[in-house]
């Protein structure tokens, strides 16, 4: 008997599935085609929220476990999936540039806000009024990851939709087609509500639209911050995002976001550029905006691990021990992320 079926393989699923390597567990992971969320992340890890100079909710420590936990992976897969890049967030006034100095003296936020302020040397760029930097950025190359994870569980990866119907739950284990586990954990992103055992939760999800464009002149080695996100991946190639879209649930991308992505675009850069692919994916948020973590109320060898929303990079290593550690040795979750908030 297995100890666990793992349904998903975005960020959620991996960090669920390094938990169980670390800890000697077997286990199978069952792709189920819902994962585009993590497939068009800009797989950006940055603390601080850049609308208003604060740190996210529980930033510090989950900065502190993310790093040294996808360089493990890197050592694992034995490429590299973590790109050390910093963040500059273009000011739009004078006032602006005085909240960040505010902000660089608080508590917690003067280890990642640098106080000189970057005067802008690049042409392309409109950046009067400077540039302020966050240190210790990064990116992970989330599409890069999933694709070498797979090939790294090899057989213990099976490259198929789940089918709930087909899941017979015992008293104290699970069968699916033929495989006997103790426990199953869901990480469907925004597939959750398909999904008939936690279809409960109030997972809203946010369609959020990409463009990839070609600036040969553009030259930007920082990943820019202003309304919208610019970041350099090399050969000329930027990802420019994104959009927040609540009505629309479907991978389609639109010519909506498109317009809305180019507008905003006009007021960071002044130069030549072509699109060359626009993306769509529906990101798993939840109407408080904190993970959705925990087992099944009527059945707790099911568990569901979801609601990574737009930080899922950073909160994956933390929320993915915190399950197991409930999972396997009873300590409690915290609250506010422990799906019984919701019962």
């Amino acid at each position: 008997m297995l100890d666990y079926i793992v349904v998903g393989l975005g960020l959620a699923g991996i960090s669920f599935c390094e938990q169980l390597e670390r800890n000697g567990k077997s286990f199978v992971v069952f792709e189920d085609q819902s994962q585009f969320s993590s497939q068009v992340a800009g797989g950006l890890y940055n603390p601080v929220i850049l609308k208003r100079f604060t740190l996210a909710w529980e930033a510090k420590p989950q900065f502190d476990k993310a790093i040294p936990f996808y360089a493990e992976i890197e050592s694992k897969l034995q490429t590299r999936v973590d790109e050390k890049i910093a963040v500059h967030r273009k000011f739009s006034s004078i006032e602006e540039q005085n909240n960040w100095f505010l902000a660089a003296d608080k508590p917690g936020l003067s280890e990642f806000l640098d106080v000189t302020i970057k005067s802008n040397h690049n042409d392309a760029l409109l950046a009067d009024h400077g540039l302020g930097e966050v240190k210790f950025t990064g990116r992970i190359l989330v599409k890069k990851l999933i694709r070498e994870y797979k090939c790294y569980l090899n057989e213990r990866y099976k490259a198929e939709s789940f089918d709930h119907d087909d899941l017979g739950i015992k008293n104290d284990f699970v069968n699916y087609k033929g495989l006997k586990s103790r426990k199953i954990v869901f990480c469907e992103g925004f597939g959750l509500k398909q999904n008939p055992f936690f279809n409960f939760l109030p997972l809203n999800g946010t369609k959020g639209e990409l463009l990839t464009i070609k600036a040969p002149d553009l030259k930007l080695e920082k990943v820019l911050k202003s309304s919208v996100f610019l970041i350099p991946l090399g050969e000329d190639l930027y990802t420019v995002g994104a959009t927040y879209n609540w009505d629309d649930k479907t991978n389609s991308t639109t010519e909506e976001a498109k317009v809305e992505l180019l507008e905003k675009l006009a007021t960071l850069i002044q130069c030549d550029y072509e699109i060359v692919k626009q993306s769509a994916g529906i990101r798993p948020t939840v109407i408080d905006r904190r993970p959705l973590v925990g087992s099944h109320p009527n059945h707790p060898h099911l568990a569901v691990l979801n609601g990574l929303g737009t930080r899922g990079v950073m909160l994956a290593p933390t929320i993915s021990e915190a399950l197991y550690d409930y999972l396997e040795n009873d300590i409690p979750l915290n609250i506010e992320i422990d799906i019984k908030r919701f019962q």
